[in-house]
């Protein structure tokens, strides 16, 4: 075999080269020469990946928080820094609820013990309180090698779901969880979109149906359009707090029914970007309504710590089926979301999280733990500080009242910013605001002028994104357009959050009146 080959490589070696130009010649780029007369032809082909070749699912993907306005707030922050005159100094970037980007500090308590995780030399160090290093140790005891550097089972290191399923028993007055219905995960937005991935199924009129709230948070339009499935909105009511009402979902139900399968009910509690908290009786309906109408919940609770409204309280939807009874709670499919990103912590870097199932199938959660285990597992360090989430210090515990006072101090300047944007904004001409509840956000109403809307259209815009463009662009201020979330036709509003330090945000809501008031003058 060898010598054959050495045989042909022999024949080769002795063939003369094939004469330029001479008919037959292969084809092929010719040798690279450092003379510019003889530089070698390159030839070109077609790219493989076009817009028209590319999936048309991701295509259709839209995701405002990070969309257009925000390109351009980046665009301008690098013209400011290379001196070029604006009427204003920075960008304010209020189109995203990252609580740390704005100047928002850590919990001493989770960093102290993800930093304990990370490096556990630091185990040693008297500066660390002895119920950090004790959790700290309980985890690192759970992770392969002692690491947090090792991959964790599928569904999470063992005993972080342990605490997780502890703290939802706490959260709903005993009502039991089990460690074996808890997936950490990458954020929220990975659970959600895990579990949208194995509900959508069909083609045609029998494709998935998600019911989801309108307006909403762009990430579940995102994820139906990249499963194809269908999106099915139910109108929250403006006129009543952003209330959602049982024959508004019945309506886009009956509706959906006529162009797909709808089987998923999506709730977002408290709102984003809303800011609104539904009352007991109301989730009682919309359980109920699931029950009666054959869909499966999926209940975002990821704001469940940001409660401001005296007269409001959070109620998770685990609880509320349970206590309904045996006839709803050995029924009604489930999956709630928690995460490391919003609350008190603000940690979105860390992309900790969780979900929790209820009533899922043996068989399914063997098809899910399959699909989870594709992406292997999520960030270990995020799932170490989700485990601080569910398991804070304890009042014996030495680093309790640190705790304590910055978690209250963090929910009470937001409560404050809450009432304080809300008043602000219902004394600008042009411009409502529902009460903020809860969450971190404001979704005020404003008033274009037929001008505007004229202009905008000519633009080939929608005329929020006009607004909203030129606040960028004159008052330095990044908000995104209510189109992005989804609105009632003719209405316009959009979305900030109230997370910039209480001076700022002042700063922000004058500039936000002061833009406002003229684009009303300039458009009159």
């Amino acid at each position: 075999m060898r010598g054959s080959v050495r045989r042909v490589l022999r024949g080769l070696a002795g063939r003369a080269p094939w004469p330029q130009g001479l008919r037959g010649a292969p084809e092929g780029p010719r040798p690279y020469s450092s003379n510019a007369a003889e530089a070698p032809v390159v030839r070109t082909r077609d790219r493989i990946l076009t817009l028209q070749s590319m999936n048309p699912q991701v295509r259709a993907v839209e995701y405002a928080v990070r969309g257009p306005i925000v390109l351009k707030a980046g665009e301008i922050e690098r013209e400011l820094q290379q001196g070029i005159k604006k009427p204003f100094d920075e960008v304010i970037k209020a189109n995203i609820g990252d609580a740390h980007a704005m100047g928002q500090q850590p919990i001493t308590f989770l960093r102290q013990v993800v930093a304990l995780c990370t490096y556990p030399d630091l185990l040693d160090n008297p500066r660390f309180p002895q119920d950090a290093k004790e959790r700290a140790s309980r985890i690192l005891q759970s992770c392969g090698g002692q690491s947090l550097g090792s991959y964790s089972a599928s569904q999470g290191v063992s005993c972080i779901r342990e605490d997780v399923a502890r703290y939802i028993e706490r959260r709903d007055s005993g009502i039991p969880a089990d460690p074996e219905n808890i997936y950490l995960t990458t954020g929220a937005s990975d659970g959600i979109f895990t579990i949208l991935k194995i509900l959508v199924s069909g083609d045609g009129r029998s494709r998935t149906g998600v019911m989801i709230p309108i307006p909403q948070y762009p990430l579940y339009s995102a994820a139906i359009s990249e499963l194809n499935a269908v999106q099915a909105n139910y109108y929250l009511d403006e006129g009543n707090c952003w209330a959602l009402d049982i024959n508004e979902l019945r309506r886009a139900l009956y509706q959906a029914k006529e162009f797909s399968n709808p089987k998923v009910l999506c709730i977002i509690n408290p709102g984003n970007p809303t800011g609104q908290v539904q009352s007991r009786r109301c989730i009682e309906e919309v359980i109920h309504f699931a029950w009666e109408e054959g869909l499966f919940l999926l209940a975002d609770e990821v704001y469940q710590d940001n409660v401001y409204s005296e007269s409001c309280q959070f109620h998770s939807f685990k609880k509320v089926l349970y206590e309904m009874g045996p006839e709803y709670s050995s029924n009604v499919e489930l999956a709630s979301f928690h995460s490391t990103s919003k609350g008190y912590m603000g940690e979105c870097g860390y992309r900790g999280g969780y979900m929790e199932v209820v009533n899922l199938h043996p068989e399914i959660q063997t098809q899910l733990v399959k699909i989870l285990s594709v992406r292997l597992c999520p960030p270990v360090p995020g799932q170490a500080a989700m485990d601080v989430v569910v398991n804070p210090p304890q009042p014996s515990e030495e680093s309790y009242e640190q705790f304590i006072q910055e978690k209250e101090a963090v929910l009470s300047t937001l409560a404050h910013k809450a009432r304080l944007t809300e008043e602000w904004f219902n004394q600008i001409p042009g411009i409502e605001c529902n009460p903020l509840q809860g969450a971190m956000y404001a979704f005020p109403r404003i008033h274009i002028p037929p001008r505007a809307v004229q202009k905008a259209e000519d633009l080939q815009m929608a005329p929020d994104m006009l607004y909203c463009m030129q606040l960028l662009e004159q008052a330095g201020i990044c908000v995104v357009p209510g189109s992005g979330f989804g609105q009632k036709e003719g209405t316009y509003h959009f979305r900030m959050t109230i997370l910039p330090p209480t001076d700022k945000l002042q700063l922000m809501l004058q500039k936000i009146k002061d833009f406002h008031l003229r684009f009303l003058h300039d458009f009159s």
